[in-house]
């Protein structure tokens, strides 16, 4: 049982390195701060709840527990941090790299939401 919990601890840390590896490269090469931040929230998160997800595989007692309550946590807040300044970045007019179909949130709020329009790439 202890071998198979290394190969799984090996596994979940290589596969997490991994995908914050491609987060990061996202971070790089992505267009514009929308799709930056998208990148940056969810592939990093789940690199390092998986990560997390290792440790607790390697571990023991009370710090496997601890670790897999922070991957829960950073699970469920990552997006919601991410949600919350795209929109913030949004209103502040801020405008995202679109393609053929368009900008759906100003078509919703009618177009006139932030002050000014300048592109951040």
């Amino acid at each position: 049982m202890e071998a198979f919990l290394s190969v799984l601890a090996s596994a979940l840390l290589l596969l997490g390195a991994a995908l914050g590896l491609i987060g990061a490269i996202g971070v790089i090469r992505l267009p514009d701060s929308y799709t930056r931040m998208h990148s940056a929230s969810k592939a990093g998160a789940l690199g390092a709840a998986l990560i997390l997800t290792g440790v607790a595989a390697a571990s023991e007692g009370a710090f496997a527990l601890a670790a897999l309550f922070a991957a829960g946590v950073l699970l469920a807040t990552a997006p919601l941090a991410a949600h919350a300044m795209a929109r913030a970045a949004h209103r502040a007019g801020i405008t995202p790299h679109t393609g053929p179909l368009g900008d759906a949130l100003a078509d919703a709020d009618g177009g006139n939401e932030g002050r000014g329009k300048m592109p951040l790439r």
